[in-house]
Protein backbone atom coordinates (compact mmCIF):
# COMPACT_ATOMS: atom_id res chain seq x y z
CA UNK A 1 0.00 0.00 0.00
CA UNK A 2 1.70 3.48 -1.06
CA UNK A 3 0.13 5.27 2.04
CA UNK A 4 0.12 4.17 5.76
CA UNK A 5 -2.38 6.11 7.52
CA UNK A 6 -5.15 8.24 5.49
CA UNK A 7 -8.09 10.75 6.19
CA UNK A 8 -11.43 9.75 4.71
CA UNK A 9 -13.45 12.42 3.47
CA UNK A 10 -16.98 12.06 2.71
CA UNK A 11 -19.88 14.24 1.98
CA UNK A 12 -23.27 13.76 3.79
CA UNK A 13 -25.23 13.28 0.68
CA UNK A 14 -23.34 9.97 0.09
CA UNK A 15 -25.07 8.49 2.55
CA UNK A 16 -28.27 9.16 0.81
CA UNK A 17 -27.74 6.74 -2.21
CA UNK A 18 -30.91 7.38 -3.62
CA UNK A 19 -32.83 9.05 -1.20
CA UNK A 20 -33.66 12.11 -1.04
CA UNK A 21 -32.47 13.14 1.99
CA UNK A 22 -31.50 10.59 5.33
CA UNK A 23 -29.42 7.45 5.63
CA UNK A 24 -29.63 4.29 2.75
CA UNK A 25 -28.80 1.67 4.57
CA UNK A 26 -27.35 0.13 1.81
CA UNK A 27 -24.97 2.54 0.82
CA UNK A 28 -23.75 2.14 4.31
CA UNK A 29 -23.16 -1.69 4.11
CA UNK A 30 -21.39 -0.75 0.97
CA UNK A 31 -19.08 1.92 2.41
CA UNK A 32 -18.00 -0.45 4.70
CA UNK A 33 -16.84 -3.48 3.09
CA UNK A 34 -15.12 -0.79 0.46
CA UNK A 35 -13.18 0.33 4.00
CA UNK A 36 -12.85 -3.43 5.39
CA UNK A 37 -11.06 -4.06 2.28
CA UNK A 38 -8.34 -1.21 3.36
CA UNK A 39 -8.10 -1.75 7.07
CA UNK A 40 -7.78 -5.26 6.32
CA UNK A 41 -4.43 -4.07 4.28
CA UNK A 42 -3.02 -2.55 7.63
CA UNK A 43 -3.55 0.62 6.80
CA UNK A 44 -4.64 3.44 9.26
CA UNK A 45 -7.80 4.99 8.79
CA UNK A 46 -9.85 8.04 10.26
CA UNK A 47 -13.33 9.40 8.47
CA UNK A 48 -14.55 12.79 8.34
CA UNK A 49 -17.96 12.58 7.58
CA UNK A 50 -20.72 15.83 6.25
CA UNK A 51 -23.74 16.27 7.86
CA UNK A 52 -25.80 17.52 4.44
CA UNK A 53 -28.29 14.86 3.92
CA UNK A 54 -29.92 16.10 7.03
CA UNK A 55 -29.14 19.78 8.15
CA UNK A 56 -26.80 22.59 6.20
CA UNK A 57 -26.12 25.46 8.74
CA UNK A 58 -25.64 27.59 5.80
CA UNK A 59 -29.21 26.75 4.34
CA UNK A 60 -30.70 27.57 7.62
CA UNK A 61 -29.21 30.64 7.38
CA UNK A 62 -30.33 31.80 3.97
CA UNK A 63 -34.04 31.56 5.38
CA UNK A 64 -33.25 33.82 8.33
CA UNK A 65 -32.25 31.06 11.13
CA UNK A 66 -29.20 32.15 13.14
CA UNK A 67 -25.91 30.96 11.43
CA UNK A 68 -24.66 29.99 14.67
CA UNK A 69 -27.31 27.92 15.57
CA UNK A 70 -28.01 26.33 11.86
CA UNK A 71 -23.99 25.41 11.98
CA UNK A 72 -24.31 23.55 15.00
CA UNK A 73 -27.56 21.85 14.33
CA UNK A 74 -24.76 20.48 11.13
CA UNK A 75 -22.61 19.09 13.40
CA UNK A 76 -25.17 17.47 15.59
CA UNK A 77 -25.95 16.09 12.17
CA UNK A 78 -22.41 14.94 11.49
CA UNK A 79 -22.54 13.07 14.85
CA UNK A 80 -25.69 10.93 13.33
CA UNK A 81 -23.97 10.05 10.27
CA UNK A 82 -21.06 9.16 12.14
CA UNK A 83 -23.39 6.88 14.55
CA UNK A 84 -24.57 5.55 11.44
CA UNK A 85 -21.25 4.94 9.36
CA UNK A 86 -20.23 3.40 13.52
CA UNK A 87 -22.69 0.70 12.98
CA UNK A 88 -22.33 0.11 9.61
CA UNK A 89 -18.44 -0.65 9.75
CA UNK A 90 -18.85 -2.96 13.01
CA UNK A 91 -21.80 -4.75 11.78
CA UNK A 92 -18.69 -5.27 9.24
CA UNK A 93 -16.22 -6.84 11.43
CA UNK A 94 -14.15 -3.42 11.81
CA UNK A 95 -13.23 -1.68 15.24
CA UNK A 96 -14.45 2.00 15.46
CA UNK A 97 -14.36 5.04 17.98
CA UNK A 98 -16.11 7.68 17.22
CA UNK A 99 -14.93 11.14 18.87
CA UNK A 100 -16.06 14.47 18.68
CA UNK A 101 -15.30 18.30 18.77
CA UNK A 102 -18.42 18.72 20.49
CA UNK A 103 -19.12 17.45 24.07
CA UNK A 104 -21.41 14.87 23.54
CA UNK A 105 -20.04 11.79 26.35
CA UNK A 106 -22.98 9.88 26.11
CA UNK A 107 -22.83 8.99 22.61
CA UNK A 108 -18.47 9.84 21.58
CA UNK A 109 -15.45 10.28 22.79
CA UNK A 110 -14.46 13.55 22.91
CA UNK A 111 -11.52 14.61 20.50
CA UNK A 112 -8.10 13.85 22.02
CA UNK A 113 -5.45 13.49 19.42
CA UNK A 114 -2.80 11.52 20.86
CA UNK A 115 -6.01 8.90 21.68
CA UNK A 116 -7.20 9.33 18.11
CA UNK A 117 -3.60 8.17 17.05
CA UNK A 118 -3.55 5.61 19.43
CA UNK A 119 -6.46 4.00 18.23
CA UNK A 120 -5.72 4.37 14.89
CA UNK A 121 -2.32 2.61 15.78
CA UNK A 122 -4.01 -0.34 16.96
CA UNK A 123 -6.30 -0.83 14.17
CA UNK A 124 -9.30 0.89 14.94
CA UNK A 125 -11.28 3.41 12.24
CA UNK A 126 -11.41 6.83 14.06
CA UNK A 127 -14.44 8.84 13.32
CA UNK A 128 -14.68 12.24 13.86
CA UNK A 129 -18.07 14.01 14.13
CA UNK A 130 -19.07 17.07 15.32
CA UNK A 131 -16.92 19.47 12.50
CA UNK A 132 -14.11 21.70 13.94
CA UNK A 133 -16.54 22.36 16.92
CA UNK A 134 -17.18 26.02 16.10
CA UNK A 135 -19.69 27.29 13.71
CA UNK A 136 -18.18 28.92 9.82
CA UNK A 137 -16.14 25.84 9.03
CA UNK A 138 -17.51 23.31 7.13
CA UNK A 139 -16.56 19.37 7.01
CA UNK A 140 -13.98 20.12 4.66
CA UNK A 141 -12.11 22.22 6.86
CA UNK A 142 -12.48 19.79 9.80
CA UNK A 143 -10.96 17.12 7.39
CA UNK A 144 -7.88 19.03 6.61
CA UNK A 145 -7.63 19.86 10.49
CA UNK A 146 -7.66 16.64 11.40
CA UNK A 147 -5.34 14.95 9.05
CA UNK A 148 -2.97 17.61 9.98
CA UNK A 149 -3.50 16.58 13.34
CA UNK A 150 -2.80 12.95 12.71
CA UNK A 151 0.15 12.73 10.37
CA UNK A 152 -2.15 11.67 7.63
CA UNK A 153 0.08 10.80 4.38
CA UNK A 154 -3.02 11.96 2.22
CA UNK A 155 -6.39 13.08 2.10
CA UNK A 156 -9.31 10.73 0.25
CA UNK A 157 -11.99 12.82 -0.94
CA UNK A 158 -14.96 10.60 -2.24
CA UNK A 159 -17.50 11.69 -4.58
CA UNK A 160 -19.45 10.90 -7.10
CA UNK A 161 -17.37 12.16 -9.85
CA UNK A 162 -14.64 10.53 -10.41
CA UNK A 163 -11.92 13.06 -10.51
CA UNK A 164 -11.42 17.35 -10.86
CA UNK A 165 -12.79 18.53 -14.40
CA UNK A 166 -12.49 21.72 -15.71
CA UNK A 167 -15.77 22.37 -15.28
CA UNK A 168 -19.30 20.73 -13.59
CA UNK A 169 -18.74 17.04 -16.11
CA UNK A 170 -22.39 16.20 -14.88
CA UNK A 171 -23.85 19.65 -16.97
CA UNK A 172 -20.87 19.59 -19.01
CA UNK A 173 -19.98 16.97 -21.29
CA UNK A 174 -17.27 18.88 -22.64
CA UNK A 175 -15.74 19.20 -19.84
CA UNK A 176 -11.77 17.48 -19.25
CA UNK A 177 -10.80 15.73 -16.47
CA UNK A 178 -7.16 16.62 -14.46
CA UNK A 179 -5.08 13.73 -13.38
CA UNK A 180 -2.85 15.61 -12.12
CA UNK A 181 -3.07 19.56 -10.68
CA UNK A 182 -1.05 21.67 -8.37
CA UNK A 183 -2.91 23.49 -5.51
CA UNK A 184 -2.05 27.21 -7.31
CA UNK A 185 -3.67 25.80 -10.49
CA UNK A 186 -6.83 24.67 -8.93
CA UNK A 187 -6.44 28.34 -7.45
CA UNK A 188 -6.08 30.34 -10.27
CA UNK A 189 -8.55 28.07 -12.40
CA UNK A 190 -11.51 28.64 -9.35
CA UNK A 191 -12.24 25.08 -9.71
CA UNK A 192 -14.23 23.64 -6.40
CA UNK A 193 -12.19 21.16 -4.62
CA UNK A 194 -13.07 22.04 -1.09
CA UNK A 195 -13.83 25.24 0.46
CA UNK A 196 -10.63 27.99 0.63
CA UNK A 197 -10.35 27.81 4.36
CA UNK A 198 -9.75 24.11 4.14
CA UNK A 199 -7.56 24.11 0.57
CA UNK A 200 -5.50 26.47 2.21
CA UNK A 201 -5.08 24.57 5.12
CA UNK A 202 -3.95 21.64 2.88
CA UNK A 203 -1.88 23.79 0.64
CA UNK A 204 0.35 25.18 3.50
CA UNK A 205 0.99 21.99 5.29
CA UNK A 206 2.31 20.18 1.94
CA UNK A 207 -0.73 17.69 2.44
CA UNK A 208 -2.05 15.80 -0.87
CA UNK A 209 -5.75 15.76 -1.79
CA UNK A 210 -7.03 12.71 -4.24
CA UNK A 211 -10.52 13.33 -5.41
CA UNK A 212 -12.16 9.92 -6.68
CA UNK A 213 -14.99 8.43 -7.10
CA UNK A 214 -16.22 6.55 -3.75
CA UNK A 215 -19.23 4.94 -5.37
CA UNK A 216 -17.57 2.62 -7.68
CA UNK A 217 -16.08 -1.10 -5.91
CA UNK A 218 -12.84 -1.35 -5.68
CA UNK A 219 -11.57 2.13 -5.71
CA UNK A 220 -10.94 2.81 -2.57
CA UNK A 221 -8.58 -0.16 -2.43
CA UNK A 222 -7.10 1.30 -5.55
CA UNK A 223 -6.44 4.81 -4.33
CA UNK A 224 -5.01 3.60 -1.37
CA UNK A 225 -2.60 1.08 -3.34
CA UNK A 226 -1.31 4.04 -5.82
CA UNK A 227 -3.04 3.23 -8.91
CA UNK A 228 -3.77 6.13 -10.83
CA UNK A 229 -7.51 6.77 -9.88
CA UNK A 230 -9.07 10.02 -9.81
CA UNK A 231 -7.62 12.98 -9.23
CA UNK A 232 -3.92 13.90 -7.38
CA UNK A 233 -3.99 17.57 -5.79
CA UNK A 234 -0.33 18.46 -5.06
CA UNK A 235 2.17 21.41 -4.96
Amino acid sequence: MQFKRILLKLSGEALMGDRQYGIDPKRLAEYADEIKKVVDQGVQMAIVIGGGNIFRGVAGASTGMDRVQGDHMGMLATVINGLALQSALEDAGIQTRLQSAIKINEVAEPFIRRRAIRHMEKGRVVIFGGGTGNPYFTTDSAAVLRAIEINADVILKGTRVDGIYTSDPEKNKEAVKFDFISFEDVIRKGLKVMDTTAFTLSQENKLPIIVFDMNKTGNLVKVVSGEPIGTTVNL
